[in-house]
């Protein structure tokens, strides 16, 4: 007897009618086992739509960050950027790609500081969350659901970045590029991390001090066995040095209109360079379709499972390596924007960094020190900062100032052969 007939229960349905004999169970089994089969069927058939979508360039999962689905004419529904959250990530990409941010914490910390940036209830983005984003090759245009066989499938919706920008954010996750970010940052000291004691070499650190009236800011070494440990700098006395170091970089508006010139020069090059080498890319594609040939036919050949493993491995490394260079073939022509359009942010940052490093934001500031600067700052407390490491932007633009350029001489750079 069913626990319910016990309770006083009974089963009633507007379609059969329920027995306890044996043709009654049957019947009802029968029932269940054509119901189940039915739901399984369906969600093959729903599976099968889903895969053949995938395979023609569409999403068919829910919309990932930055997208949304709307109807497109001819598409159905299509992923189309969302914004201003796709701006938001794209920067975040392209910012994790280039090294602008070093790990998942920076990240978090820009899209924390950034209010359009969705957050959850409690405030913060978390960290799982972009480990999970990060490596969607959604982001650039295509489809990859390797579980039904879809394997990096271009894409109907628009990408938010280049292939080649989603392969540097695959080798920086894959090389353990997102260690956590310094614990001890903080608004309040922006060169806490960078400026070195200049006895000792090591990292200032930084914190407030609590005098009779109010609080003080200090900047010190607690580095032991060093003669300069525990000696107060104030915060104001380092940071407007900062400021005068960071003043002086900015070039002459004369010497800043060269500076533009010759990266024009260098822009026209590099775009004729890369026109003539779209045919090196095609003939390069031309090869790896011939070796992927090469491959499906020993795979189709051989009945080993471990060189069929091998062999599929190799195909899909080639096809990542073929969208690449498909990728670069698609971009090796002009670019559709000026070099006014790409240069307008760099060289306002090489006019004056000064200005970026007052505008308030604290991730401004740690950008100002990444992009001026190849090392720490050695930091003397009598005689102030020492001779900075410039990057090789300012280190030209100086010098061009201090006219540190010499002509290759008459006889050139081999030595002079005697004449015979």
């Amino acid at each position: 007897m069913p626990p319910w007939a016990g309770a006083g229960g009974v089963l009633e349905s507007p379609s059969i009618e329920f027995g306890e004999d044996s043709d009654s169970v049957l019947v009802e089994h029968l029932l269940a086992s054509v119901s189940e089969h039915q739901r399984r069927k369906n969600s093959e058939q729903v599976k099968n739509r889903m895969r053949a979508r995938a395979m023609n360039g569409y999403w068919v999962f829910p919309a990932m960050a930055g997208y949304k689905f709307e109807k497109v004419p001819g598409h159905g529904k299509l992923l189309v950027r969302d914004e201003p959250i796709a701006s938001i990530l794209q920067e975040a990409l392209e910012g994790y790609a280039s090294g602008r941010f070093s790990c998942f914490s920076e990240v978090k910390a820009f899209l924390d500081a950034t209010p359009a940036w969705p957050k959850p209830p409690g405030g913060q983005v978390h960290t799982q969350s972009l480990e999970y984003i990060f490596p969607r090759v959604i982001y650039a245009g295509y489809i990859d659901l390797p579980d039904w066989g879809v394997s990096l499938v271009k894409g109907k919706h628009a990408p938010l970045i280049s292939f080649a920008t989603w392969q540097k954010i695959i080798e920086r996750i894959e090389g353990n590029s997102h260690a956590p970010a310094r614990a001890d940052l903080h608004e309040d000291f922006p060169l806490r991390g960078f400026v070195t004691c200049g006895c000792c070499g090591n990292k200032l650190t930084a914190a407030w001090s609590k005098g009779r009236s109010k609080l003080y800011a200090y900047y010190v070494c607690q580095t032991r066995g060093c003669a300069e440990k525990g000696k107060s700098i104030r915060k104001e006395t380092m940071e407007s040095a900062f400021g005068a170091l960071l003043r002086r970089l900015r070039p002459a508006p004369e010497l800043f209109k060269v500076a533009t010139d010759m990266l024009r020069n260098l822009w026209d090059a590099r775009l004729t360079q890369a026109e003539q080498g779209t045919a090196h890319v095609a003939r390069e594609i031309a090869a790896i379709e011939a070796k992927t040939g090469q491959l499906v036919e020993r795979l189709v050949a051989t009945e080993s499972p471990a060189l069929i493993s091998a062999y599929e491995a190799q195909i899909v490394k080639l096809e990542e390596q073929k969208t690449a260079l498909i990728d670069r073939e698609v971009s090796a022509g002009r670019p559709p924007i000026s070099f006014e359009t790409v240069s307008r942010t760099a060289l306002t940052f090489l006019a004056n960094p000064w200005k970026l490093w007052t505008s308030g934001s604290f991730q401004h500031q740690r950008a100002v020190l990444k992009l001026a600067f190849t090392a720490p700052l050695p930091y003397d407390r009598n005689t102030g900062y020492r001779t900075a490491d410039l990057s090789l932007p300012f280190r030209l633009l100086q010098d061009l100032r201090d006219g540190n350029l010499r002509m290759v001489g008459g006889t050139g750079i081999e030595p002079v052969t005697p004449t015979v």
